[in-house]
């Protein structure tokens, strides 16, 4: 699984424009690559021999417009020798003639074949290897993207389409199932990114491009309605009272390390210059601006109203939208992939609803709870990992699907399913009682 993901749009792009793509050694429109010059940027250690090889490829990459003093943009020449521990789609998708077929393809806003295996080429763990650094990604390296998409979501794009519905008044949730949740749920969050159309994904943007989308985002927050109203903390601008307040809500996040998926794609550079964090005085709305994506949209709130949490997650997704129409924008979403993000593990509705819950009964056989669990297609977690007890009997319960599947459906396949959970966890209780 990538890592932070276990967890992720506008018209799709025209197969004429593939055609016209520029050739790899052209510069993107109003781009000029910078002087070669010394770099912090180090290759991690994998194996000598591809260790070797991947300072052969550093040494002779061109300077890459996207290049900072802290990072590097690879160019491969050739298709790389993985090892035995790379386990990335990725890898299995990538042969040495669509690799001679795409090498040279490179995106109007200078985003290249290589550009978006190097993270699954220096980091062999992940589980996807492939990252998008703009909607036209999707497009012309979709040989790569759709193989990738269904060996993760086992959803075929070429005879698939996906679906959205963001009308939280669908879910149906009965009195009783709502007092049920709100005695054993804890807590119930809903997450998703929302890119915008014309800008660049966090791993290709330029600095201009990020600035551009902290504005937007800046703006839709200004829009929110009343309850939904709060305050933008831009990272590079925190007080240690407002770091240390937003670090002791979970809210804080870091500049991605090296060769974790996002600093390996490049989605660090220039930090911490236009990302930020946004949430409401009721902290039941929050935003990441440019992290893995351009918005994460977060909705959360103590107890089990999940029907409520929704809402606020969609009022948040149409203010983006919303404002990013309002400056002739659209947010990227395509027919077949739903709503587009850096990594194709995301793409779809890109949700994930979940709850903590408690457990006591459940808890002391997890093969059991997750048996049910996976006829609702959700995902539990413990404390420990898969197949593990959790600490407290405090279960994350969640949707495992992305797509093909809309909003609508995913959270109420979740509700349904934690209900049947409650229901079997009432019924042991009773019987241990007995």
């Amino acid at each position: 699984k990538e890592e932070p993901k276990e967890e992720p749009a506008a018209a799709q792009v025209e197969g004429a424009e593939a055609q016209g793509a520029p050739a790899a050694d052209n510069k993107a429109p109003g781009e000029e690559a910078p002087a070669a010059a010394a770099s912090t940027f180090k290759l991690p250690e994998i194996g000598s021999e591809f260790d070797a090889w991947l300072k052969a490829q550093l040494d002779a990459s061109p300077a890459d417009a996207k290049d900072t003093d802290e990072f590097r943009y690879l160019t491969f020449s050739e298709l790389p020798p993985f090892t035995d521990s790379h386990k990335s789609l990725m890898r299995k998708t990538m042969t040495p003639e669509l690799f001679d077929k795409l090498k040279d393809v490179k995106t109007s806003k200078g985003y290249t074949l290589s550009n978006g295996m190097q993270a699954g080429v220096l980091r062999p763990h992940l589980g996807v290897g492939f990252t998008a650094g703009d909607e036209e990604s999707f497009e012309l390296f979709k040989e790569v993207i759709y193989p990738i998409v269904e060996g993760w979501h086992k959803f075929n794009p070429e005879t698939q389409e996906h679906k959205s519905d963001l009308d939280a008044s669908k879910i149906v949730m009965g009195d009783e199932q709502v007092a049920l949740f709100q005695k054993y749920v804890k807590s119930t969050r809903v997450r998703a990114a929302r890119n915008i159309s014309g800008y660049g994904l966090p791993a290709g943007a330029s600095k201009e491009d990020r600035l551009a989308v902290e504005g937007v985002l800046k703006e839709a927050f200004g829009g929110l309605p009343a309850e939904l109203q709060g305050t933008y903390y831009p990272l590079g601008g925190l007080t240690a009272e407002q770091e240390d307040a937003l670090q002791a809500g979970g809210f804080l996040f870091q500049k991605p390390g090296p060769m974790q998926l996002l600093g390996a794609a490049g989605a660090g550079r220039e930090w911490p210059e236009g990302r930020g964090i946004f949430h409401n005085e009721a902290k039941t709305v929050l935003c990441w601006c440019n992290e893995e994506d351009q918005c994460r949209i977060i909705a959360m709130e103590n107890g089990g109203d999940v029907k409520g949490v929704f809402g606020r997650f969609c009022a948040l997704s149409d203010s983006i939208k919303t404002a990013a129409e309002a400056n002739g924008k659209k947010l990227m979403y395509d027919p077949k992939l739903g709503f587009l993000g850096t990594c194709p593990s995301n793409l779809g509705t890109g949700l994930r609803a979940s709850v903590m819950i408690v457990l006591p009964e459940l808890n002391k056989d997890p093969h059991k709870l997750e048996e049910i669990c996976a006829g609702f297609d959700l995902q539990p977690r413990g404390s420990s990992g898969e197949h593990s007890a959790a600490v407290g009997a405090k279960w994350d319960i969640s949707n495992k699907q992305r797509i093909g599947f809309s909003e609508v459906e995913l959270v109420q396949k979740m509700i349904d399913g934690v209900g049947k959970l409650i229901a079997l966890e009432e019924e042991l209780a009773a019987a241990a009682a007995s």
